[in-house]
């Protein structure tokens, strides 16, 4: 099985990136994180990218916050898909991550999920290595099943 690497920006986004590792995990996908900086350390950012694909990886997962352009960093730098997590900041509340890392220009594709949208990007990265591989997929159709169950579990027992 392919792996998931995490590229976080800032080693204080490490927090909010908790619930993507407990998912990779569920789903037994292996995962690698590093720091990687855009701005302060593009050489490195670069580097990863560029030897990812030939570490076994088969996403990238960016987050970043601010401006927000280390998924786009990444993905010039790569054929792999880069699903980028737009990270919260006291700012702009995200806003300046979020678009940053969804505007990218023809040709240079960044996946994005919300703003510290960490759980859905590491479901999004199963979904896209699944496509090769059929234990997985198996694995996201008995999640689907479960939230469809969950759901009409609610459906039931709503009141007002």
């Amino acid at each position: 099985m392919k792996s998931v690497l995490i590229v976080m920006g800032s080693a204080s986004d490490a927090e909010a990136l908790k619930p993507c590792a407990r998912n990779l995990e569920k789903f037994g996908i292996p995962y690698k994180v590093r720091v990687a900086s855009a701005h302060r350390s593009p050489d490195s950012a670069a580097l990863i990218a560029k030897t990812a694909k030939a570490e076994g990886y088969g996403v990238i997962i960016a987050a970043a916050g601010m401006a927000a352009h280390l998924g786009g960093v990444l993905a010039a730098h790569t054929t792999l898909p880069v699903i980028g997590i737009p990270m919260k900041s006291a700012v702009l509340d995200g806003m300046d991550a979020l678009l940053a890392t969804v505007m990218m220009p023809s040709g240079v594709p960044v996946a994005t999920v919300a703003i510290n949208g960490a759980a859905n990007a590491a479901i999004l990265a199963a979904e896209m290595l699944a496509i090769a591989d059929d234990e997985l997929a198996d694995k996201l159709a008995a999640y689907k099943r479960e939230l469809n169950e969950k759901t009409a579990a609610a459906d039931a027992a709503i009141e007002l």
